[in-house]
Parts: structure tokens; sequence; C-alpha cells
């Protein structure tokens, strides 16, 4: 395996709320960073049918219609958006990640999957805490999600927008030896009066991640336009409430935190590129692997249970719907204890089902 290649992060604007219309525009991208010599592209977290932005711009009774069209835009990971997406994986021989927000029965998921250049799927995950406002529309994820897989170009990961400040599932990512990591986010641009959800922060919180996982890290991100703002109009007719124009920061950062990447303009639309050596992350390792030579497991451990869970066990035998699920291979289960030390693998590989 070939330990340099390139990689893209896309810096774009969905088509709001319209999943055919945004998958169009996602296979187009797919062959741009294909012909600019990406083996990967990586894009936003709810890429398909955009971020649902009017959670943080209106009051419940007024999301109602919002979230009728973005419930009736949401995707499934079986569907044929994702089957577009991963024949335009296979037919330009790159891997693919991309956020989505995903319809599972009567519930929607804040996920992410990781195409291999064959077509297949090599992760598919659910953020495991939605963020605030997000919470009243997207269900949660397990400890099944919190995965890294080995592919062609080397153990990948991904993550979600705030799960970039949650401590301890950064923790049991690392645990896992990531390489690439993605980082999906959503327009900065919105919000961008609360300190905590500004840019620098968000970037910040992507740049700790690289340079704590030693693992090159991608950054994609969604913009607004103020055409892509009036689809979210205030009462007076006026552009989202929230929107503060542009909000593209995407960005390639290495091992060490290094930006790689030459940035866009926040406004802009396109692809940025880096080229990448896996074999740099040995030296980033030698000064600080946290969950490797840097730890201190007789003082703190982290109990990481990556059993998937179900809402329902059944005692007999399951219904044919249930039983007929799609099966997604994951990796070992890691297990983090004080009782059995930092690191230590309990488990197998394993055929499961998907949550």
């Amino acid at each position: 395996m070939s330990t340099t290649l390139r990689v893209a992060a896309v810096q774009a604007e969905p088509v709001w709320l319209d999943a055919a219309a945004t998958t169009d525009k996602t296979v187009q991208m797919i062959e741009d960073a294909s012909r600019g010599g990406a083996k990967l592209v990586a894009f936003p977290e709810v890429w398909i049918p955009g971020y649902p932005v009017f959670l943080w711009a209106y009051m419940v009774q007024e999301q109602m219609p919002y979230v009728a069209r973005f419930r009736a835009n949401s995707i499934a990971v079986d569907g044929e958006e994702i089957a577009r997406i991963r024949e335009a994986a296979r037919v330009n021989k790159i891997t693919v990640a991309v956020g989505f927000s995903e319809k599972s029965g009567g519930s929607l998921y804040m996920s992410q999957v990781l195409i291999g250049e064959d077509g297949e799927l090599q992760i598919y995950r659910r953020k495991l805490k939605p963020t605030h406002a997000e919470r009243s529309l997207f269900g949660e994820g397990n400890g099944s999600d919190i995965v890294v897989a080995d592919t062609s170009l080397g153990r990948v990961g991904a993550l979600n927008c705030w799960e970039h400040l949650q401590p301890l599932t950064k923790y049991a990512m690392y645990a896992q030896n990531e390489q690439i990591h993605i980082a999906g986010w959503p327009c900065l641009g919105i919000l961008g009066y609360v300190q905590a959800f500004t840019p620098e922060a968000s970037m910040a919180a992507t740049q700790t991640y690289a340079l704590e996982g030693s693992s090159y890290t991608i950054a994609a991100t969604q913009i607004m336009s103020d055409e892509g703002a009036l689809v979210f109009p205030s009462p007076d007719g006026g552009p989202c409430p929230v929107y503060t124009g542009g909000g593209g920061y995407a960005r390639v950062y290495g091992p060490d935190s290094a930006l790689l990447s030459t940035p866009l303009d926040p406004c802009e639309e396109g692809l940025v590129y880096a080229d990448i050596d896996l074999d740099h992350i040995a030296i980033s390792k030698t000064f600080a692997d946290p969950a490797g030579h840097y730890a201190r497991p007789d003082v703190t451990a982290l109990l990481f249970d990556a059993r998937p869970k179900r809402p329902v066990v059944y005692l007999g035998n399951e219904p044919k719907a249930a039983a007929e699920k799609s099966l997604v291979r994951m990796p070992e289960a890691l297990l983090y204890s004080v009782e059995k030390g930092i690191g230590e693998i309990v488990g197998d590989s394993t055929l499961v089902e998907s949550p």
C-alpha cells in the first residue's frame, strides 16, 4: 500500500432541502475531485439535503413547514441517492465520505458513510449525540458508531461537528490508530455571533484533533449564499435570521497540526487539496501518542462499549423485516477499562446488524 496520496475537502452549498439535486451536485464534485487527482474526497455534515439551519432560526411552531420538507428529502442508507454516490465512487475510482440526514423508520439521524473506490460501504455511522437544537429533530447513535476502518488508503474514521468537542469520543477514535480523519461540519456562517460557534472555534477544534490524534484531518464545510439564505426567510421576507454570510472553511491539517491546504474564500465553492504521506504520522506519534506511550492507564482510562444497541430484543423469531436488515462489517469491539488495561482488545471482528 502506498503511503502517499492526494485528498480533497468539499466547500460548497447544497441544494437546500432537495435530496435529488444535491445528489446530482455530489456526483459532479466526485468527478471533479477525481480529475484533480484525489484518492479521497470528503463532504460536509448533513450535506444531503443541507444542514437544517431552521432549527437555530425559529421557534418550534415556526419550524414545522421546514421540518416537513427536510424529512421528505432525508434519505435511506440503502436508497437510490447513496446508490448513485456509490456508483460514482466506483466509476471514478475514488473513496468518498459523505454526510446525510438518514431516514430510518420514523426517525432521522445525522449519518456519515465512507464508500471505497470499489463502491462498497466501509463505514456507516450515526452522530453519537446531536448538538443542542439538533436533538429536537435527530436521534442518537451508539458505541458501534465510533469506528475506524481499514481501507486501501489506510485507517480512516469520521465524526461530525461538535463530536470533535467530546474528549472521550475522540479518545476512543485515537485508540483505534486512526490515520486519516474526516471532520464533517455544517455551514460555519450561522450563529457566528456565539463565540463557541465561530469558524475560528470550529477550526481550532479540528486542528486540535489532528494534533492529539496524530492524524491527517480533513474538514469539509457547507456554505450559504445570499440566495440560499432566502430558502429560510425571516417573517419580513429577508434572509434567514441567523445567516452571517459565506461560512466555508474547508481545510486539511497534518498530524503535527500544520495547515496543508490552500484555503478558499469563505463564500467560494470548490475543493481544497493536500498531498499527504502516512509515514509522517510516525514522527508525530514519537512525540505524543495519547492512547499509547503517552497514556497513564494507572491513573485514567476510558470505558468504551462498542456494542450496537437495539430498542427491541426478540426472545422468539424476529419479524421478517427485522431479520432481513443489511449486515455491515464492524471492526473489533474495543473495550477500554481500568480492569482490562488501556487499549486491550476484547472481542473479534464480526458481522453485526446495522443499527
